[in-house]
Order: C-alpha cells, then sequence, then structure tokens
C-alpha cells in the first residue's frame, strides 16, 4: 500500500457549508475554546458556559482542530471531522470531551514570564490590530486577505512570532512549502521556544523530502508536549522515511492513542509497517479504525479496496 503525504494538505472534496459542531466540556466549566482548520486556513473561536456548552455554526465540510483552553494547565486538542459520514441527519456533530489533566498539552520546557514579556510587549498595538484583522478574515476563509494583513503585521513588528507562524500555516496549508520552511525558520530564529513553528517546521520539511533534517524538529517538539498528536506522528513519519520501523510504529501508535482520529492519518502508514511485516490482522485492524473515523476522506475509497483484498 503506497503512501504519500497527501495527509498533510488533503482536504475532503465536499462543499456543505451548513454543519454545526456542538459539544460539551466535563467537568462543566466556562473556558475558551477554539476551532483550527487543519488542512485549509480558518480560524474561529467561542466560550463555553457555566454548563460546559458551546457551539459553532454554519462550518463548511473538512477537518478542524478542536482546542480548549484550561488556563495554566495547558490545553486540550482534538480532531473534528465534518462530513456526511461524521455528522447526523441535521448536519450536527455533537461532542463530549472530559479534560483530563494527564492529556493536557504542555510545554516541557518553560521559558521565564520575563522572556515571554519582553517578546510579547515587544508588538506595537498597530501589529496586534492587523493580526486581529487577520484572524477575522480567517473566520471567513478569506485566506488571501489574512496573509496581507499579516504581512502588514510583521512588517511594523519584525519580531512578532505569531504573524510568522500564522503565514507560514497559510503557505503551508497552500502547498507552498518553501515559503512555509522559511516563515516558520524566521519565527523560531525570534524565540526558540514557540512550540507552534517548531512542529510545523517539521511537518514541512518531511512534506519536502528532508526525514533526516525534519527528524531533529520532530524529536523537539515531542519533548516540548509529549501529548501532541501532531508532534508525535510526525516524528513517527520520520523514522517511518528513514525506515527505522520499530521507532516509527512506537510515536504512530501514541499519535492514535493521543487522538485517533487525527489529520496526520497515522493509521495509514501503521498499516503499511505491519504489511512489510506480513502482519494482515494488525494491518486489517488500523485500516478499519481509518475508515470510521474518516468514512468520507479522498483516501478512504482505497483504503475499502486495501482491506477487501486483504480480507481474501
Amino acid at each position: 500500500m503506497a503512501m504519500g503525504r497527501a495527509w498533510l494538505v488533503a482536504v475532503l472534496a465536499l462543499r456543505c457549508w451548513g454543519y454545526e459542531l456542538t459539544g460539551r466540556i466535563e467537568p462543566a466549566a466556562a473556558v475558551h475554546v477554539f476551532l483550527h482548520g487543519a488542512t485549509t486556513p480558518f480560524e474561529s473561536s467561542t466560550a463555553s458556559d457555566d454548563n460546559g456548552r458551546f457551539r459553532f455554526r454554519k462550518l463548511a465540510a473538512g477537518t478542524y482542530t478542536l482546542a480548549i483552553s484550561a488556563g495554566a494547565r495547558g490545553e486540550a486538542l482534538q480532531t473534528i471531522e465534518l462530513s456526511p459520514g461524521t455528522v447526523d441527519s441535521k448536519g450536527r456533530l455533537d461532542l463530549s470531551l472530559r479534560i483530563d489533566d494527564g492529556r493536557l498539552e504542555f510545554d516541557g520546557v518553560h521559558t521565564t514570564g520575563a522572556t515571554i514579556s519582553a517578546i510579547v510587549l515587544s508588538i506595537p498595538d498597530r501589529a496586534v490590530r492587523e493580526y486581529e484583522e487577520a484572524q477575522s478574515c480567517l473566520s471567513r476563509r478569506e485566506s488571501d486577505r489574512a496573509a496581507a494583513h499579516l504581512k502588514r503585521a510583521v512588517e511594523i513588528a519584525p519580531r512578532f512570532v505569531a504573524g510568522w507562524n500564522q503565514l507560514g500555516t497559510i503557505a503551508y496549508q497552500a502547498r507552498r512549502c518553501s515559503e512555509a520552511e522559511a516563515n516558520f525558520r524566521r519565527a523560531l530564529d525570534i524565540d526558540t521556544e514557540a512550540f507552534e513553528p517548531l512542529v510545523n517546521l517539521g511537518g514541512v520539511l518531511l512534506n519536502l523530502g528532508r526525514p533526516q533534517e525534519a527528524l531533529e524538529y520532530n524529536q523537539r517538539a515531542v519533548v516540548r508536549r509529549p501529548n501532541n498528536a501532531l508532534a508525535n506522528s510526525q516524528l513517527g513519519l520520520s523514522y517511518f522515511d528513514l525506515n527505522d520501523a520499530d521507532l516509527a510504529e512506537k510515536y504512530l501508535k501514541i499519535a492514535v492513542q493521543l487522538d485517533p482520529a487525527h489529520f496526520s492519518h497515522p493509521q495509514l502508514p501503521l498499516a503499511e509497517i505491519y504489511l512489510r511485516r506480513g502482519d494482515r490482522p494488525s494491518a486489517l485492524r488500523v485500516l478499519r479504525d481509518f475508515v470510521e473515523r474518516h468514512p468520507d476522506s479522498p483516501q478512504a475509497a482505497n483504503v475499502r479496496r486495501e482491506m477487501a483484498e486483504l480480507g481474501r
């Protein structure tokens, strides 16, 4: 079974804009909830009520990362896929999300408060306003306009790490990988402890066919956030591309445990590892899991055919 890198930029071939995502956080708490486009540019946010309920309306079909902020304790991330096969008859997906301190993401390396404050306080209000305008554009899926605001933000404030990272993310999702790499590196040059450009650079280097170089960044990302599914999946893929099947399996399995529906689709390289070992039952198990979680993905049809052949 050939595995490409389409998972990093793949989108569902659907154009429904009427989906709704609702959920309840347990234990109930009023917290900030963010929704990020996992493979296409999109940003939105809301807050849960005192009962832990939240809602996002008029969402396009696609794959999203839901982020729940637990303040100083960290954040919880979960991949959400909205498609005909994952929503109910009314186009709604309703979730129950338990905040488990043992699964929250937090940095394994902490910067000092003085360092963080110095970077943040160096950003002029004009640059922050441009960044906020970019987020508004992304909520309307106007990525070109968002990029224009972000470029103005980093022109005003060249040390604006979040601005460079967002520019890199937009370029990455548009498959402009060299441009994305440059932006992520610029962000890391400013703040070597910034997690987002670190893990994003690890991903873009995999896309560029440079797994040995990607390995270092993905190792650092896993050390920083051991509970981050993307970091573990990309580290597994780095080892996979470097023909270290045992370590690849280790980190890909961790990614599946952390976020079974993760947009990086760790089940697919896992299946290939098992097939190379002649372990057809394990390959069928992870492929079946993939199809159940991603019934409408572009890869689903090929995976179903592979499963049929393996089941003969």
